[in-house]
């Protein structure tokens, strides 16, 4: 993801989160500036549309997903799950240890495309969204140390 791309961006942004807390263009624009230091974000695009994209912050040897979105016409297509694979092997290129997310109980598609790709919950935000009725999941994914 470049500058550039936040326009196409936000409109699906807002779509797929409206009425959750969703990230402003300023706050991409925010964590495109840290790339590649301590970030790392992709977009999918088909022809010149975005129709996904996901994100990584990495701090010392852990990471967490920061983002991750399809496009309602392109969802259960393997897109997500491309975009999760490619944010887990950054994360390994990187050497973290653990990889963390954070995903609304309720959204029973992400959690399946999560413990997929080895994610377990280790803890529960009662009440993180929709101002307090739906509870946020903490899951991780755990990375073997470089060279076992």
């Amino acid at each position: 993801m470049l500058s550039h791309d936040v326009a196409t961006v936000m409109p699906l942004e807002q779509e797929l989160f409206a009425g959750d807390p969703s990230w402003s263009a300023e706050q991409f624009r925010s964590e495109l500036a840290h790339v590649p230091a301590t970030r790392w974000y992709v977009v999918a695009e088909d022809a010149a549309d975005v129709v996904g994209y996901a994100g990584l912050r990495v701090s010392a040897d852990s990471a967490d997903v920061q983002t991750l979105a399809v496009s309602p016409g392109r969802q259960r297509q393997g897109l997500g799950s491309a975009l999760l694979a490619a944010l887990v092997g950054e994360a390994q290129r990187r050497g973290v240890r653990e990889l963390l997310l954070e995903v609304r109980a309720d959204n029973a598609a992400a959690l399946r495309l999560y413990a997929r790709h080895g994610f377990e919950q280790i803890a529960r935000r009662r009440g993180y969204y929709r101002a307090g009725r739906t509870d946020g999941l903490v899951l991780r994914r755990l990375f073997s140390p470089p060279g076992r």
